[in-house]
């Protein structure tokens, strides 16, 4: 008896004990959870949670969490966090054995012939429930803002909508204003700019979403001379129809998810110059848009 209960001590002692390790998992307890491309409201939605899905966090970024998602191009999305709460879930990491002990001594016999109970490994805790329902992205994101710039400087409003593929459309209304040839000349221009986008491979990192386009399209303007004198009456006046072409880039943060910042370098052509001043060429133009749906 002596000798099997040595043994039992010496088998529980060298024996393999799991240890655990405790990870992250957003609990989506709204009624339905959109899974985002990128953190941010203006990114495409690439899927959807019900109530009560368990999603592993990788990483936490204020309020949105990236967490695993494989239908995702990269198997992750996020989610904001308003939409669930996070907390803590017990999984397996490693199991290593406990260090043996220095030597084995023999335990006094027991008072009872019951048999000592061996304890097994604790048992691992049941897997995460990712199931979740996959959906298309949105219809479209439309954003309405301003610009400035352009091939000479102006300032107007712009509006731009994303349709659920790579295309989308612009529609800017701009105003320039500059001198004429004579000292006291004023040539100025009302423009309206509609175009279409093509949105090129995107950049989605944990904080930004930078999202590369190319486009075209033509251009309508108003242009009149002016004199500076107070309460001249406008010299001269004329329609003109040009084509214009740009590409840039839209920059949406994760703290701010419905303001993007764009840059765009545009050329215009087919403007024939009015009173000696063009108003064609190459420019840099700054857009700035808060998308809604």
């Amino acid at each position: 008896m002596k000798r099997l209960a040595a043994a039992l001590g010496i088998a529980l002692v060298v024996s393999p004990v799991p240890l655990y390790a405790q990870t992250p998992v957003f609990t989506v307890q709204s009624a339905s959870a959109d899974v985002y491309k990128a953190p941010t409201t203006a990114s495409p939605v690439i899927g959807h949670a019900p109530r009560g899905t368990a999603l592993p966090v990788t990483r936490e970024l204020g309020s949105w969490v990236k967490v695993s998602w494989p239908r995702g191009e990269d198997g992750v999305g996020y989610v904001h966090v308003t939409m669930g709460s996070l907390g803590r879930n017990a999984t397996s990491d490693v199991s290593r054995p406990v260090a043996a002990a220095r030597s084995p001594q023999a335990m006094p016999e027991a008072a009872s012939p019951t048999a000592v109970p061996v304890r097994g490994p604790v048992a691992p805790p049941p897997p995460v429930s990712t199931r979740g329902v996959h959906l298309q992205a949105p219809g479209h994101l439309v954003g309405f803002g301003g610009r400035i710039g352009g091939s000479n400087v102006g300032f107007g409003a712009s509006a731009r909508a994303w349709s659920r593929d790579r295309l989308g459309i612009q529609l800017d209304l701009s105003r320039v204003a500059m001198a004429g040839i004579a000292p006291t000349e004023r040539t100025s221009s009302m423009q309206f700019e509609p175009g279409v986008l093509y949105k090129l491979a995107d950049h989605v990192a944990d904080y930004f979403w930078v999202r590369p386009y190319a486009g075209s399209g033509v251009t309508v303007s108003r242009r009149s001379l002016s004199s500076t004198i107070p309460g001249a009456a406008p010299t001269a006046s004329q329609n003109d129809l040009g084509v214009h072409v740009f590409g840039g880039s839209e920059l949406t943060f994760a703290g701010v998810p419905r303001f993007a910042v764009s840059v765009d370098v545009v050329y215009r052509w087919g403007m024939t110059p009015f009173a000696g001043v063009d108003l064609g060429g190459l420019g840099l133009s700054v857009g700035g848009r808060w998308y809604v749906k």
